[in-house]
């Protein structure tokens, strides 16, 4: 591993992962809510970060582009299987989102085994976007009028966005299909 901002990034992102679900699960409530989606949101923000700076500052590695999408991954399937254990979240929602995560996994190892690149889409970045979105605001069960209208609504568009882009990753790779 190439000891860069960006990677260093990547990796923090990994070890808040543990932390997160440490104090989401052990920390006194209401407390562990507030606490853990503040660390879910500087996780989200390292995503954000390091790929910027990568590709600023030229520090675009082989451990970045296999971390760093890992990374998201664990980020953000380790909120949502713990707010299916909360009872925040339908296991449906869940199955879905790994279910796309899964196969476009499986769909990028055939790309790369047939030397095909296969670059990260505007819908895929919308997607996780709004996965994000939808787990820092079911997480804080904000006691206010029509946020449940709010959290069903991201969670709809979550669910929308993660088959609209897999559906988008396959169709725009679709020789991956043939080889």
């Amino acid at each position: 591993m190439q000891k860069n901002l960006p990677n260093r990034l990547t990796m923090l992102r990994v070890i808040l992962i543990p932390v997160f679900l440490l104090v989401l699960f052990f920390a006194p409530a209401p407390m562990n809510r507030y606490v853990a989606v503040a660390i879910f949101i500087v996780a989200s923000l390292t995503d954000f970060l390091d790929g910027y700076l990568a590709r600023k500052w030229n520090l675009v590695s082989n451990f970045g582009k296999f971390m760093d999408p890992l990374a998201d991954k664990l980020l953000v399937m380790a909120a949502l299987v713990s707010m299916v254990q909360l009872g925040d979240l339908a296991s449906w929602v869940v199955i879905i989102i790994l279910a796309r995560e899964f196969a476009i996994t499986g769909f990028r190892t055939l790309a790369m085994e047939a030397n095909i690149v296969m670059a990260a889409s505007w819908w895929g970045k919308v997607k996780t976007t709004v996965q994000m979105l939808m787990i820092i605001v079911v997480l804080l069960e904000l006691p206010f009028a029509g946020v449940t209208i709010v959290e069903k609504l991201l969670i709809g568009l979550a669910v929308f966005f993660t088959i609209l882009s897999g559906v988008d990753y396959i169709m725009k790779n679709k020789q991956v299909l043939k080889g």
